[in-house]
Parts: structure tokens; C-alpha cells; sequence
């Protein structure tokens, strides 16, 4: 199987997930990547049989509406039942680094908004150890400089993301040669430099249920 087959695969496996728990007043968390593309696509099939959704980017939010999908501003909702989205790395513990798109920031408050975080991936993104993709901090721009010494000196090797801005107005820098042994202490030591909006590492709030992706299937993986 492709990687396109496989992001098929977790898409249609999320919507068998979620369909028995759709209620009319239903309304849910979006996330933004190929995948979660894949799964807003597959999702238009049953947009009479829920509300709407809130969406962690505008490309999300584009895509939606263009399915007829109501899409909501999260201030007006509250509480989320599902948040579906992919991941660039996740371990055992569905501990994960997102951000490749650069929504990491309005994912991970969607996230934290939700009941359960469906996170959908190919085989691919599977990990022993976070840390090869090259991990996103999201900055304020004033504070650019500032915070790629700190990263330094945390042993990262920070890059900015040129010619990007964030949905926030914010510009990212990427950690690369960073492998976390700790992503709980790691999320927070990041989080605490002055000047950080968030970062990509999904360790404090992670994923409830993965949808694996590979040759032989999709794999369901929790930690209940």
C-alpha cells in the first residue's frame, strides 16, 4: 500500500470510530494535515448526521465549509467530544510531535478541549523515541532570536521556518538533532522560555486512541 492508501485507510477507520457517538447536536474537533484532509473529505458523507466542527487551522476550516460542514468558533462551543488529527511522530505511550503544518498551536488548545483525541497516522510516524522530525516552537517574533539561544542551550539545533506565518500571526522555529527522553519535561521546559507561544510536543495532553495504518491493516492502539 501507498502512504495515500494508508492515510485512507485511518481516515475511513476514525470514521467508524466516531459514527456510533454522532448525534444531530454533535459537534467536532478538526485537526490540519494530509490526513486529517483525508478524513474531513470522508467526513462530508455524513454532514446531516452532526452539527458541525471546530477547526485548528483555516485550511481546515476551508475545506470543511467547502463540504457543507458547519464550522464553529471554539469560544462559542466548550467541551468537544472527539478531536481528530494526525501526528508527525508518536510513541508507545501516544505521546506525539505535531506542528508540521504549523497549527500546533490552535491544535493542542482544540486537543485540550476535547474528550477523546483520535490520532490517525501510517506506520510510518510510529517512534521508540521523539525526536527525528524536527520538533516546532511556535515564537513570538520579537522574541525569534532570544529563543533559538535558549533552544541551544536546551541541545537543539534551531532553524527558523522562513517565509512562514502562523494562523496566530507567529513565526516557527524547528528543533532538528533534538531526541527527548522526557516529552512531559520537555513540553513544559519549552513552554516555560519567554517568548514561546507553544510547542509541538503532545506529551501532557496526548492521544486517547491511535489509528495505526500499515501493510497488514489498521491497528487501534489506547492506553486504557
Amino acid at each position: 500500500m501507498t502512504q495515500d492508501e494508508l492515510k485512507d485507510a485511518v481516515a475511513a477507520a476514525a470514521i467508524v470510530e466516531i459514527m456510533p457517538r454522532l448525534e444531530r447536536d454533535t459537534i467536532l474537533g478538526i485537526g490540519t494535515g494530509s490526513t486529517a484532509n483525508r478524513f474531513i473529505d470522508r467526513l462530508a458523507a455524513l454532514r446531516d448526521d452532526f452539527q458541525g466542527a471546530v477547526a485548528s487551522s483555516e485550511a481546515s476550516a476551508e475545506r470543511l465549509r467547502g463540504h457543507g460542514i458547519e464550522v464553529f468558533e471554539l469560544n462559542s462551543v466548550g467541551r468537544l467530544p472527539f478531536y481528530i488529527d494526525g501526528a508527525d511522530e508518536v510513541n508507545a505511550h501516544l505521546q506525539m510531535i505535531k506542528g508540521g503544518g504549523a497549527a500546533l498551536t490552535r491544535e493542542k488548545i482544540v486537543a485540550a478541549c476535547s474528550t477523546r483525541f483520535i490520532c490517525i497516522a501510517d506506520a510510518s510516524k510510529r517512534v521508540e523515541r521523539l525526536g527525528r522530525f524536527p520538533l516546532p516552537i511556535e515564537v513570538i517574533p520579537m522574541a525569534r532570536s532570544y529563543v533559538a539561544r535558549e533552544l541551544v542551550k536546551l541541545g537543539a539545533d534551531p532553524v527558523y521556518r522562513q517565509g512562514l506565518v502562523t494562523d496566530n500571526g507567529n513565526q516557527i522555529i524547528d528543533c532538528f538533532d533534538f531526541m527527548i527522553d522526557d516529552p512531559v519535561d520537555m513540553e513544559a521546559r519549552l513552554n516555560g522560555i519567554v517568548g514561546v507561544v507553544t510547542n509541538g510536543l503532545f506529551a501532557t495532553r496526548g492521544a486517547d486512541v491511535l489509528l495505526l495504518g500499515s501493510v497488514s491493516g489498521v491497528e487501534r492502539l489506547t492506553l486504557d
